[in-house]
């Protein structure tokens, strides 16, 4: 046997009226997401040294798959496994770090919101 529920609102809440849309704020820029940033800097660092997903991954004992996704900022990875990702491409942390950090002053300098422009000659 099926039995139903008839469920009344507590309290009843008066009609809205229709709010105007914001208009978007001109001139605010909005900060890249760190894993973004970090994830294009190891994939410009693993093209330099020809070497492929799974190479890479294997050596910072990840799969192919969870070094892809990070490399498209979409996993933000532990710090642990920041530092075997820069150990694996023959970096340090802080080197990796300050890396990182320059990317993203040479984007807020250039007042962009797309993709960091990656120094070759970091």
């Amino acid at each position: 046997m099926v039995e139903h529920a008839n469920v009344y609102p507590l309290r009843r809440e008066p009609p809205r009226e229709p709010q105007p849309e914001p208009r978007p704020q001109q001139h605010q820029t909005q900060e890249p997401l760190w894993r973004e940033v970090l994830g294009r800097r190891l994939r410009v660092l693993r093209q330099e040294q020809q070497e492929t997903l799974s190479e890479t991954a294997g050596r910072a004992g990840i799969s192919p798959q969870y070094l892809s996704e990070i490399e498209r900022g979409r996993k933000e990875p532990s710090s642990e496994m920041i530092a075997a990702l820069a150990g694996a491409l023959g970096t340090t942390l802080i080197d990796l770090t300050e890396q990182v950090a320059g990317d993203l002053r040479r984007q807020q300098a250039l007042g962009r919101t797309g993709p960091v422009m990656l120094s070759l000659a970091a």
